[in-house]
């Protein structure tokens, strides 16, 4: 098989605060193929956006830093790059889409200067040139009248609008990866499926890798290859989306399974807090919260990936030599998939 696109191995980042330490990622490992979508999966806090601004280093720094791991990008190690030499992959060869679109783009300048600047930034095409393509940008993401509207400013664009604007300005210089931090977050339901459909057709046309960051499994469920599931800075567990979906292997995978509409029961959302990221729980960071931890769950440190089946792991003591992995297997949503089918 070729070697991952993107291959994330132990990765630690942290924030020095006023409260202490933060480590908002704590030993994070997954992988991207070329083509491929993969979806970062947790609650608010858990690392996600972190972990991905942390593959081209736009955490801000201080008080960010990342402390160990590598980020092993097409066979480079980007964690070796100077500034200056990760600013031709940044935007080039990885691009990024941010949650909020406004945020993202300069009010003051109009969204083709915008699309131009980034192209002419890693390309040598002449201003005529530039405009032709960021028209041509913009009407692949759907921008009706992109002649004119090329020359808008973002206050002049809706939300949906401001949204493709970010992808036709991530688009253009034909990346290889695309990071999309929830970029449908803010949208209608109507505009998210036209975002979700057009990343799908972009990705098609140019085997392009997504990196695809959400807390909504409905969207998981429709977009990704694998799916990898954070709480707390940690990997809870990964896997093929249908393997996980079908027989989720972690109590944190189940409990957030539960918590979706239309699974034949009452919803039950998760009882608690997500962990004090200052000072986490010794052991796996959600025993405090899981309904099948023993005092082993809580003294042992964080589990290791265990293999479950298919390229599946999770990080649960039940997948030890010595436990009974029925006890999570078998848990509720387990055990509504199974009965759905």
């Amino acid at each position: 098989m070729d070697d991952p696109l993107l291959s994330v191995e132990n990765l630690h980042t942290q924030f020095d605060t006023r409260d202490g330490t933060v480590r908002a990622v704590d030993g994070v490992s997954f992988d991207v193929d070329r083509g491929e979508t993969v979806c970062l999966v947790g609650e608010s806090g858990s690392g996600k956006t972190v972990t991905c601004e942390s593959v081209t280093r736009l955490i801000p720094t201080p008080p960010g830093e990342v402390t160990d791991g590598r980020i092993v990008f097409d066979g480079d190690d980007l964690t070796e790059y100077s500034e200056k030499r990760l600013r031709n992959v940044r935007g080039n060869r990885i691009a990024h889409v941010f949650q909020n679109p406004q945020n993202a783009l300069d009010p003051v300048y109009t969204v083709g200067a915008q699309i131009v600047e980034t192209m002419q930034f890693h390309r040598d095409v002449g201003d005529a040139a530039a405009r032709r393509r960021a028209i041509d940008l913009l009407e692949r993401v759907g921008i009706p009248k992109a002649s004119t509207r090329v020359d808008d400013y973002p206050h002049e664009f809706s939300g949906g609008m401001r949204q493709r604007a970010v992808i036709a300005m991530a688009l253009a210089s034909d990346p290889d990866l695309l990071i999309a931090d929830e970029p449908t977050t803010a949208l209608d339901v109507t505009i998210e499926a036209q975002i979700l459909d057009l990343l799908a057709d972009l990705q098609a046309e140019r085997d392009m890798a997504v990196l695809f960051v959400t807390h909504d499994l409905g969207v998981v469920a429709e977009i990704a290859d694998r799916v990898v599931i954070m709480y707390a800075g940690k990997v809870m567990e990964r896997g093929d989306v249908h393997d996980v979906f079908d027989q989720p292997s972690h109590p944190y995978t189940q409990a957030l399974l539960d918590c979706l509409p239309g699974q034949g029961t009452e919803l039950r959302p998760i009882e608690g807090s997500l962990a004090d990221p200052v000072d986490p729980p010794d052991g796996c960071r959600f025993h405090p919260r899981c309904p099948h931890a023993t005092e082993a769950c809580r003294r042992e440190g964080q589990p290791p990936l265990h293999a479950v089946a298919n390229g599946q792991r999770a990080s649960c003591v039940y997948y030890g030599s010595d436990r009974d992995a029925s006890t999570v297997l078998d848990g509720p949503a387990a055990s509504q998939e199974v009965n759905d089918d």
